[in-house]
């Protein structure tokens, strides 16, 4: 069995925050999620910016659910500035948003997301896209090996 994996939620929204992390409750997976509530935050987070600079504590995420639509740094520059980063441009980022605007669908996989999930309204529908993203993401993928090793 594999360790836990460490999930990094980028969420503005409290509701979806609590919606997302009860879902993973629910669904009595063993990972940790770390949340950062806006693209300042998460790049703080993912560059080992003060606070967040023990990886010990704070470790880099195996996968990154994003949402798009937030004040200040949004979700496309965060996406944008992890990809162009050498050290965590093979990070899984999973788009995780409200937004079914084809726009937004197609600057995100421009920008190099690795999935697009609309975020489902009821609760049972958010348990089953976590447990998806649990299944495909943390244990049917082989991720990419890390920066350096080919």
């Amino acid at each position: 069995m594999p360790r836990p994996a460490h999930i990094l939620l980028v969420e503005d929204n409290r509701l979806d925050i609590e919606l997302t992390l009860d879902a993973f409750r629910e669904a009595h997976l063993g990972n940790t999620v770390y949340v950062a509530k806006n693209g300042e935050e998460a790049l703080a987070y993912l560059f080992g910016r003060e606070p967040y600079g023990d990886r010990k504590q704070y470790p880099l995420p195996d996968i990154i659910l994003l949402d798009l639509k937030m004040p200040g740094i949004d979700g496309f520059e965060v996406l944008r500035q992890v990809k162009g980063a050498p050290e965590l441009k093979r990070l899984p980022v999973i788009i995780l948003t409200s937004s079914r605007e084809e726009g937004d669908l197609a600057l995100s996989y421009d920008c190099g997301a690795n999935s697009y999930l609309v975020k489902p309204v009821s609760f049972e529908g958010f348990l089953k896209v976590v447990e998806q993203v649990q299944s495909y993401w943390l244990i049917l993928n082989v991720g990419p090996p890390a920066e350096g090793k080919q």
